[in-house]
């Protein structure tokens, strides 16, 4: 075996006489790795070791691409479904003797899913590798939005909106999309060195530090905290090593504890959160109030326009709490149903993304799946009881103008990266190139004295 070995390499021994078989079998070895060679696409040398790995394995891209992917658009079709039947249900009531039209908040729904309709559509046809080139304007737009929100007139006690005439803007969705892209853009182009702490960590973590500081002025501790925990999900996904990831957390500690004490508001919902009944007329009432619509509900709920909770007594139960007159008039089948289509739209943002033909559009996937599921975990566990109120809403499901437009644009860049292409080829020629480009193994990039790069 040596002796084919050494023929099959070229390197043919001048002290031992190789028999035919031997010569016969190390030749066709060597036309082989000849043939393989050829196959093979050109590496730039000049890339990071990960993403030379991923240029070799880059001839994928050149078989057709995929429909889109359905069981994602059923997904977010269904999600969309219920929450505009929800939000008609829920606020009728409040439509009526507020505004004279019952249908007043549904015709605004119906009108932000148009525009959120368009949106995903756009990110689904668009070249979503045209946001790397857009990357940096993308990010200083966001913050300084954010800075701007900061002057804008205070809501309910807080500055998170932007007035644009009859409509309102909040810009920390803008800022959701500039940080998922700085993130994808700048992980996909650090490569091997993210396990660094001071080029691969603290840099990314500025950048979400710079966010969270503008949201909590603002204050929304609910997106910091989302904007924070997508980060650190990133990061942990591009490999960064898990001490950076522990010590940010227990770096932040001490920030939260302070926000939470320091503000008489926050603890007293953080107090309401331990002894509910306490605070039943204060910042404890409309968590009861949910709690009261969830188990009124029932295995089936009480039917769909027959919730009570919704007359008055849950105020703005369309927004974040829109989970529980779900579970009032649809019982625990429709909140059942609710978190199946969320665990849908997480399994194919992260098949999207491990399907992704390069770094930067796997990262994208990634970024936008893990702000989905951040998202969902609070918003559902706030109306279950299981942490305080952040104020944070339900993609797709709560009412809202901006935060639905940027979700479905998200969706439709999950659509996008997700077409993937063919696993089966219609044509026989098709069929072979695909089965000669599978013989062809990722190699692993060597370094040997005297030449510059080669595959063994």
């Amino acid at each position: 075996m040596a002796v084919v070995r050494r023929l099959a390499e070229g390197r043919p021994d001048p002290t031992r006489r190789p028999s035919r078989a031997a010569r016969w079998i190390g030749g066709a070895l060597r036309r082989l790795r000849e043939r393989r060679a050829a196959a093979a696409p050109v590496v730039d040398p000049t890339l990071p070791a990960a993403a030379q790995l991923i240029a070799v394995q880059h001839p994928s891209a050149t078989l057709p691409e995929r429909a889109f992917d359905l069981w994602l658009l059923a997904a977010v079709l269904g999600l969309l479904g219920i929450g505009t039947i929800e939000i008609y249900s829920s606020t009728a009531a409040d439509g009526l003797t507020q505004h004279h039209d019952s249908m007043f908040f549904l015709e605004r729904q119906l009108m932000f899913v148009t525009l959120g309709g368009l949106a995903m559509w756009v990110g689904a046809r668009i070249d979503y590798r045209r946001l790397r080139q857009l990357t940096y304007p993308l990010l200083l737009v966001s913050i300084g939005l954010l800075g701007l929100a900061l002057l804008a007139p205070s809501k309910n006690g807080a500055s998170r909106w932007i007035p644009l005439g009859p409509l309102t803007f909040q810009p920390v969705e803008i800022a959701k999309l500039g940080l998922v892209t700085y993130l994808a853009y700048s992980l996909g182009r650090k490569a091997d060195r993210v396990k660094t702490f001071t080029v691969g960590f603290v840099p990314h973590l500025v950048v979400c530090g710079i966010m969270m500081v503008l949201l909590l002025k603002q204050p929304d501790l609910g997106s910091s905290i989302v904007i924070g925990l997508t980060t650190l999900g990133m990061l942990f996904m591009a490999g960064t090593r898990v001490s950076y990831i522990m010590l940010a957390i227990l770096g932040a500690a001490p920030i939260a504890y302070h926000f939470v004490v320091g503000t008489p508001w926050r603890l007293q919902r953080v107090l309401a959160f331990f002894n509910p009944e306490a605070y039943a007329s204060g910042q404890a009432y409309q968590f009861l109030q949910a709690r009261l619509a969830m188990g009124s509900g029932g295995m089936f709920g009480a039917g769909l326009g027959d919730g009570h909770q919704t007359l008055g007594y849950m105020p703005e139960a369309h927004n974040d709490f829109i989970l529980a007159p779900i579970g009032e008039e649809m019982g625990y089948f429709g909140v059942a149903l609710v978190l199946l289509l969320f665990a849908v739209l997480l399994w194919r943002g992260i098949r999207a993304a491990l399907g992704a033909r390069d770094v930067f559009g796997g990262y994208l996937a990634f970024g936008i799946t893990i702000m989905f599921g951040v998202q969902v975990l609070f918003n559902v566990g706030v109306v279950l009881g299981i942490v305080p109120n952040k104020g944070i809403t339900l993609p797709l499901v709560s009412y809202g103008g901006s935060s639905l437009v940027i979700t479905m644009f998200f969706v439709g860049l999950l659509l996008n990266v997700g077409r993937r292409p063919e696993r089966h080829p219609q044509t026989e020629e098709q069929t072979r190139e695909l089965a000669r480009r599978k013989r062809v193994r990722v190699r692993v990039l060597t370094q040997r004295p005297g030449d510059t790069a080669c595959a063994s």
